[in-house]
């Protein structure tokens, strides 16, 4: 079983991704979905968290000065990646403090260092892109990738990343779970393919399939 597999048992195994056809969940957007996915799940699951940050690890490049990670998601897990590769690591708010030095960015990085985002989940891409632009803006930092534990794989992500000159690598992808939860029984074959399909439009899945 490939790293990808390995990390997607895991995330079912720590409940840390659940499936459901039959209620679908709503998210806090509103939307309809078949899945539901809650990292912080993982920092109790001291096996599955040791192998997700060595997975995490590999896909940030060697010459990297600082690791930075989304609040509040994303923190633990920079965290981890940074002490594991011996690097300072930063957290960026989701908005500037209203109070003191009124910093978004909490920790200290070099005018033009290069920094690697950590998130815990990709959906849009939306919250990792302003991230990357208050790190660009704040600190002058040369930011070009973001590394995530899992990603849906949505169209609108792709197009995201490529406008805001990033590159995107996740250690598993949605695709992966639905596949490791069909060989385990928690779906059926129908179902995966059914959810093969979800990142290419989210918005519609659920009338298109006829859920609700």
């Amino acid at each position: 079983m490939d790293a990808a597999h390995q990390v997607a048992a895991a995330l079912l195994d720590a409940k840390a991704f659940k499936v459901s056809m039959d209620p679908l969940f709503t998210w806090t957007s509103g939307l309809k979905s078949p899945v539901y996915c809650d990292l912080r799940a993982l920092n109790a699951d001291v096996e599955g968290r040791r192998l997700i940050v060595d997975e995490l690890v590999k896909l940030v490049p060697e010459d990297v000065d600082v690791i930075a990670g989304t609040a509040t998601a994303g923190i633990s897990w920079a965290a981890w990646v940074a002490e594991k590769m011996s690097k300072p690591m930063v957290y960026v708010r989701s908005k500037p403090k209203e109070h003191g030095a009124k910093k978004q960015v909490e920790g200290f990085v070099d005018n033009g260092a290069k920094v690697v985002m950590i998130e815990d989940l990709i959906s849009t891409g939306g919250s990792s892109i302003r991230t990357v632009q208050a790190l660009r803006d704040e600190c002058d930092a040369v930011v070009t990738k973001v590394v995530a534990i899992n990603t849906y794989e949505m169209a609108k992500a792709t197009a995201n990343f490529a406008e805001a000159g990033l590159e995107l690598e996740t250690v598993t992808t949605s695709p992966t779970i639905f596949a490791v939860a069909r060989e385990r029984g928690v779906i059926t074959e129908e179902q995966e393919a059914m959810l093969q399909d979800f990142g290419s439009a989210p918005a519609e899945w659920a009338g298109k399939h006829g859920l609700s």
